[in-house]
């Protein structure tokens, strides 16, 4: 088969790879769970190796879809993954390396934004992107008091990034098809993620805090990835 044609004949749906994701994010949930307290130290490895894994296997998923929407969709999705997995490796590090994690993340978010802006106008139309900044509001409001001082810019910079993100899938799904509707799926379940995530840390603990966190946050990035993957979801959705 020539490379044209290995680029424009759809992939099959990996499930191998689907399988693989899966049992890396249960461990690194589990991990995280079993980890709680001084007696279940000794589970943090299944959460060290399962948290970036998890997070690689997504990236090949993204790597290796085809036919892709675009070379520069794809590109700034594998930019935007690899911005997360340095996330995650600076969140669950010894020490409090929060500042460096929520920069990584804000990175990867605007690499997730310029990915949306490859086909679609800036909040077009804009009612997504003012749901989705309102919602961003409302947290930082409820939260403000529990933030510390330091933490406050860097966490409102993160707020509006992430909020414009949301926004921005958002409103590209309105006149989109199947691959920006999941494209638009991940990013508001990656808002959600977040957002109990800052729960946890300022207002928590809550309950299965990790749970909700890793669980939302893998089936984010994992729809994320999918949506490079244009025609062959179309073709599925159909």
């Amino acid at each position: 088969m020539s490379v044209a044609a290995f680029e424009t004949a759809p992939a099959p749906y990996p499930r191998g790879l689907a399988l693989a994701t899966l049992v890396a994010a249960v461990a690194a949930i589990a991990g995280a769970l079993l980890a709680t307290g001084d007696a279940g130290h000794g589970w943090l490895w299944l959460h060290w190796c399962g948290k970036p894994l998890a997070t690689a296997l997504i990236f090949v998923l993204a790597w290796r879809a085809r036919p892709a929407q675009s070379p520069r969709y794809r590109r700034w999705i594998l930019a935007g993954i690899a911005g997360s997995l340095a996330g995650d490796v600076f969140l669950m590090l010894p020490g409090d390396l929060f500042v460096p994690g929520l920069l990584a993340f804000l990175l990867a978010h605007g690499c997730f934004i310029a990915a949306f802006l490859g086909d679609s106008r800036f909040a077009a139309p804009a009612w997504p992107l003012a749901a989705c900044i309102a919602y961003g509001v409302v947290n930082l409001a409820l939260l403000w008091t529990a933030i510390d001082a330091p933490l406050r810019v860097p966490v409102i910079v993160y707020v509006a990034v992430l909020a414009m993100m949301g926004g921005q899938a958002w409103a590209r799904a309105q006149h989109g098809d199947a691959a920006t509707r999941l494209a638009a799926r991940g990013a508001l379940v990656f808002m959600f993620s977040d957002s109990v995530l800052a729960w946890d840390r300022f207002r928590g603990p809550l309950p299965l805090a990790s749970l909700w966190v890793l669980a939302a946050y893998y089936l984010a990035l994992w729809w994320i990835a999918r949506s490079v993957q244009g025609i062959a979801i179309e073709d599925e959705a159909s």
